[in-house]
C-alpha cells in the first residue's frame, strides 16, 4: 500500500542501535548517533522543517508545517531510536506471505520454531504478510516500526495538500530500552500541545495508564571464615540474599500477574559468602500500592538485619517512571482524538493499561500529555519478535487520520 514503509523499515532494523546502560554517554551508543544522522537526511529530503539534533539529549526533532488556515493544535509523534540488549547485528528478516497459522522455522540448522503452541497470538495473523527474524537477532520492531510509520505518515501528508492540517512535530529519541531516553526531552523546545508515542504492540492498543516502577539495589555483606570452623561465625550473603527474596510474596512476580497487578521482579543474583548483590524492579498502577511496594522491600531488610544483630542488607531504592494516567486523565481529549480516528479506520480501539512503561510515562509528567498508541510489532526484545506489514500500514493510518481529524474539528468549531 505505501511503497517506502517496508523498504524504510528494513533499512531501519538493519543499523545495529543498542542501548547501553553501563554508558555514561548521551546516547549510550554511538551507533545511535548515526542512525540519528541518517534520519536528519531523510527527514530534510521529505521536506521537513526545522531539522535538528540535540547534542544535550540525542533527540532528532523535525516540523511539518500547518496547511491550514485554522488555529489547529499542535501535535506530536514520538518513537524511539534504540533497541533492547539482545543481538541486534546483521538482522535479516524474514517474510511470511499469506501466513498459514502454522509453526515457523526460523532457523532449522538451531531447531528455533516460532510456533502458535507458544506464541497463540501468531493465530491473529492468519492471511497476512509476517516479518520474522531469522532466529539469531531481534528484529527491531520496536521501535524502529514506530520511526517508519512515523516517517511514512509525514511522507504522505506532504505529498498530498489535500489532507488539511496543524503542525506536526515529530521526535526520534535515543536510550527507551534503558530507561533513560526521555530524562533530558526538552518539552518547551519541542512545542507540542500533545503528543503519541507509537511504541505500542498489536493493531488497536491505545494505553494512557502506564506502571509506577522503581529499582532496588540490595548489598549485602557476609562474614567469610574456614568452613571447618565457620559454626556460629559465619554469615553467607548468598544465603541472605535467599531468605531476602523468599521473604517477598511469591505470588507477586511477573509470570503470575496480569492486568493492574504489581510485581517485585528479581532480575539477577550475583555474590558469594563474602558479599552478594541482588537487583530488582518494582511495579505498579496504583500510587499507593506502589508506596507500600517499597516501603516492604525496605521493612525486609530492616526485620532481616534486626534478626542478624548488625546491618548487612543495604537497600538502595530509586523511582524510574510514574503511571502517566494520573496526568492525561485530567483531559482525556488526546485519548479521544486517537479513539475516533481508530474509529474512522475501522479499527477497534483496545484500551488497556501498559504493563510497563514508555518515554511517555515520564514526558507526560514534565507537562506534554503522551500517550502510547500500537506500532504492531508482537515478542519484542528477543528472536520470537515479529510485525505484520498490514499492522504497520494500519499505524501509519491511524497517525494520518489523527492528524486530519484534529484539523476538521477545529474547523467544525
Amino acid at each position: 500500500m505505501y511503497k517506502n514503509l517496508v523498504p524504510r523499515f528494513v533499512r531501519y532494523i538493519q543499523t545495529e542501535t543498542r542501548s547501553d546502560e553501563t554508558s555514561t554517554t548521551i546516547p549510550s551508543t554511538q551507533t545511535q548517533v548515526v542512525f540519528a544522522k541518517t534520519l536528519m537526511a531523510e527527514l530534510k529530503a521529505l521536506g521537513m522543517s526545522d531539522v535538528s539534533y540535540n547534542e544535550k539529549n540525542g533527540y532528532v526533532t523535525a516540523t511539518l508545517s500547518s496547511n491550514s488556515v485554522e488555529n489547529v493544535p499542535t501535535i506530536g509523534f514520538i518513537a524511539h531510536m534504540d533497541t533492547a540488549d539482545f543481538n541486534a547485528e546483521d538482522v535479516q528478516p524474514q517474510f511470511h506471505e499469506n501466513y498459514d497459522g502454522n509453526a515457523i522455522v526460523l532457523n532449522q540448522e538451531k531447531n528455533i520454531i516460532l510456533s502458535p503452541k507458544d506464541f497463540p497470538n501468531l493465530k491473529n495473523y492468519i492471511g497476512k504478510t509476517l516479518i520474522t527474524t531469522d532466529g539469531s537477532t531481534l528484529l527491531g520492531a520496536d521501535d524502529k516500526a514506530g520511526i517508519a510509520e512515523i516517517m511514512t505518515a509525514m511522507e504522505i501528508l506532504l505529498a498530498d495538500s489535500t489532507i488539511k492540517h496543524g503542525a506536526v512535530r515529530v521526535a526520534f529519541g535515543p536510550d527507551e530500552e534503558i530507561g533513560i531516553g526521555a530524562d533530558l526531552f526538552d518539552v518547551p523546545d519541542f512545542n507540542a500541545d500533545f503528543a503519541y508515542t507509537m511504541d505500542g504492540g498489536p493493531v488497536g492498543e491505545l494505553e494512557y495508564e502506564s506502571f509506577n516502577a522503581a529499582s532496588a539495589i540490595v548489598n549485602i555483606q557476609g562474614k567469610n571464615v574456614h568452613p571447618g570452623t565457620a559454626k556460629d561465625t559465619m554469615i553467607n550473603a548468598l544465603k541472605l540474599g535467599l531468605a531476602f527474596d523468599a521473604a517477598f510474596p511469591q505470588g507477586e512476580v511477573p509470570e503470575k500477574t496480569s492486568g493492574r497487578e504489581g510485581f517485585f521482579h528479581l532480575l539477577g543474583m550475583t555474590g558469594e559468602v563474602e558479599e552478594a548483590r541482588m537487583e530488582y524492579i518494582i511495579r505498579d498502577h496504583d500510587w499507593t500500592k506502589f508506596e507500600e511496594r517499597k516501603a516492604f522491600i525496605q521493612k525486609v531488610a530492616k526485620e532481616l538485619n534486626e534478626e542478624i544483630g548488625v546491618e548487612r542488607i543495604f537497600v538502595e531504592l530509586k523511582d524510574s517512571y510514574y503511571n502517566m494516567g494520573e496526568i492525561i486523565e485530567k483531559d482525556m481529549t488526546v485519548i479521544d482524538l486517537a479513539e475516533q480516528a481508530m474509529k474512522n479506520l475501522n479499527i477497534k480501539p483496545i484500551i488497556e493499561p501498559i504493563r510497563g512503561g514508555t518515554d511517555g510515562s515520564k514526558i507526560s509528567f514534565m507537562g506534554l500529555p503522551t500517550p502510547n498508541i500500537f506500532a504492531g510489532g508482537e515478542n519484542f526484545h528477543g528472536r520470537y519478535e515479529f510485525v505484520a506489514v498490514e499492522s504497520m500500514q494500519k499505524a501509519t493510518d491511524v497517525i494520518v487520520e489523527i492528524v486530519s481529524l484534529n484539523a476538521r474539528n477545529k474547523e467544525q468549531c
